[in-house]
Order: C-alpha cells, then sequence, then structure tokens
C-alpha cells in the first residue's frame, strides 16, 4: 500500500496567498512554520521535554530561539553604545541596580 505524501501546511496556506516563505522576511515569531532537524544533547532534550512533554517542545524550542534573538540584539544595541559612548561606570551601574532591587549599593557587585 501507498502512503500518500503529505504537504506541510505553510506549503498550502502560501499557495492560497501565491507567496512563497522563502521570498517574504518576518519578524521573529511571525510567519508561517517550517520543520528542521535539531541535534540537542539527551540531557537538554529530557529536560525540555520535564518541562513541557513531548509535544510542546517545539513551542518551547520557538520561544528560547526568539528570546535568543532578542539577547543578541540587545547585545549589539549594548556594544554600539559602548563604542558611541564608552562603557559604563560600573560603580553607577551598582548603585543603579541597588536602586532598581531595593538593595545596597554592594548587591550588584557580585553580578
Amino acid at each position: 500500500m501507498r502512503t500518500a505524501r503529505r504537504t506541510p501546511l505553510y506549503s498550502i496556506s502560501n499557495a492560497i496567498l501565491g507567496v512563497m516563505a522563502d521570498d517574504v522576511e518576518f519578524p521573529p515569531g511571525e510567519g508561517p512554520t517550517n520543520g528542521i532537524s535539531v541535534t540537542l544533547t539527551a540531557g537538554t532534550l529530557q529536560a525540555i521535554r520535564d518541562r513541557v512533554g513531548k509535544r510542546g517542545v517545539s513551542a518551547y524550542l520557538e520561544k528560547a530561539a526568539q528570546r535568543q534573538i532578542e539577547r543578541d540584539n540587545l547585545d549589539e544595541l549594548i556594544a554600539d553604545f559602548d563604542q558611541t559612548h564608552g562603557p559604563a561606570d560600573p560603580e553607577a551601574v551598582t548603585a543603579k541596580r541597588a536602586r532598581l532591587t531595593g538593595g545596597t549599593s554592594d548587591a550588584g557587585a557580585a553580578a
């Protein structure tokens, strides 16, 4: 018996719209889904499955990738700021961290 080949949903929806996902740029978290192969260590995969179950792995990895992109973008902004204005004063950062967290000015020194 021959098994029918399944067409991914994004291909169907984009065919209806007359576009291909590769032809359009989407911001992180937007656009059609696309399956890929990802290699993870057994321990990492088990930790994810313990948190979200077998059926939640893709959504978990999507959110993790989005957070990493946000961090990378923030790192780039900080690097641009440092290049323009010089690095932040560590004492001022410690004092402001203490104000934000309600701790003493020494609270952020170890961070």
